[in-house]
């Protein structure tokens, strides 16, 4: 036989590899396949998997199986192709996200919790966020933040871009948003900066306050929300370099963290003394007030489209559940010290599955050993991630009850 024949000359193992990941890509599944697979989920899972990608998407709107779902869901008497016709797209969407929300307010509120743990970084780091299932925590993408006296913007492959601001007023990197393609950053003299990413220069200063700006948050009408380490809330018009009105939101402490509400007009603050409240944006009046905390407030967070449950962590390293509407605690959470399993996804990776419980109104929360403070929480579909002090990122996982 010849060595030289084609039967002996083996493919390159690269080859193998390419083949081998074809065969398991999801690409590989036809529409036809696709439907079979879709055609076993809930309603629930469905709303999910449509969200997951365009061409998911077409196939479930195709086979109108969400339409079929929801109408199983209504107790219909049948559910012939004509009877769907009734259901337009805009009543089935409206319909999903409320039953999405409750679904979340529930699993918050009352459902299993899951911890899942793992080193991010050999230093310590006190910003996260998730954005299209990615955890950010300052080493993604375009992601900014302070150090020491310099804006710096991160990018892939570990590179970044460093900058100083003139005024060296950045000492303590007390707060700072971003939305593409400006930095808006609260600064010691009560004034806020807007830097243009492009250019990296000023483009606006605006006077906030008469004490240091110690929080931020940014709204879809490039309306800028500063609170002060005196207890007091601004609210400026970045197309206009005006501020438009300026408010005491509590005389007992400064502001350390907000949060807005789009679809509810609301504006949540967490202060140093462990005091929530709830601004009305259109009446600039009060709603509630409530020390869900003995501690400082360090971070809220909540879905955009959830006008039921805001997420609190502090100091005290507690997970706190609380009602948009009342400002009551609904839930509280900790997670346990000891392990239930532990997976390595690589050699210097190994995620940690601990089991996180409900705390009563009985239980003392300064008997509890080992709480990290959560310094940053971003919230997701039935999922919390924090960033606390110990260099490990958690991912909170909550099941429906």
């Amino acid at each position: 036989m010849d060595p030289m024949s084609s039967a002996n000359i083996r493919p390159p193992a690269s080859a193998k590899r390419h083949r081998r990941a074809s065969l398991t890509s999801i690409d590989a599944l036809g529409d036809d396949a696709l439907c079979v697979i879709f055609a076993f989920l809930n309603l629930v899972h469905l709303i999910r998997c449509s969200a997951v990608c365009k061409s998911w998407r077409t196939v479930i709107s195709k086979l109108k199986l969400l339409q079929i779902q929801y109408h199983k869901l209504q107790q219909a008497d049948s559910a012939s192709v004509s009877d769907l016709s009734n259901y337009s797209e805009k009543l089935i969407n409206i319909q999903m996200e409320q039953l999405a929300m409750d679904q979340q307010r529930s699993s918050l509120q009352e459902g299993p919790v899951r911890v899942f743990q793992w080193k991010a970084h050999s230093v310590g780091f006190n910003k996260c966020r998730m954005k299209r299932g990615l955890i950010l925590t300052g080493v993604g993408d375009k992601v900014v933040g302070l150090v020491g006296t310099r804006i710096c913007i991160w990018r892939r492959f570990g590179t970044r871009d460093l900058f100083s601001s003139r005024e060296g007023l950045f000492t303590r990197g007390l707060c700072m948003c971003y939305v593409d393609p400006q930095a808006v950053v609260g600064c010691e003299d009560g004034k806020v900066r807007v830097f243009d990413m492009y250019s990296k220069k000023i483009s606006q200063i605006i006077k906030m306050h008469p004490g240091a700006v110690s929080s931020l948050c940014f709204s879809d009408e490039q309306l800028i929300v500063s609170g002060s380490s005196l207890g007091s809330i601004s609210i400026s018009d970045l197309s206009s370099d005006q501020r438009v009105v300026s408010f005491d939101a509590t005389s007992s402490a400064g502001i350390k963290t907000l949060c807005l509400s789009p679809s509810s007009y609301s504006l949540f603050c967490g202060s140093s003394t462990g005091y929530a409240s709830c601004w009305d944006l259109r009446t600039m009046r009060r709603r509630w007030e409530t020390r869900v905390s003995p501690n400082v407030l360090y971070s809220m967070h909540h879905l955009r489209s959830d006008a039921s449950t805001l997420v609190v962590g502090g100091i005290d390293g507690v997970l706190r559940i609380v009602d948009q509407g009342s400002g009551n605690v609904l839930s509280r959470c900790i997670m346990e010290n000891s392990s239930i399993s532990s997976r390595s996804t690589d050699k210097n990776k190994v995620i940690e599955k601990k089991k996180a419980i409900r705390l009563t109104e009985d239980d003392r929360i300064d008997l509890l050993p080992n709480r990290p403070p959560i310094t940053c929480l971003a919230v997701g579909m039935q999922k919390v991630v924090t960033a606390q002090s110990d260099k490990c990122i958690r991912v909170w996982k909550f099941g429906n009850k």
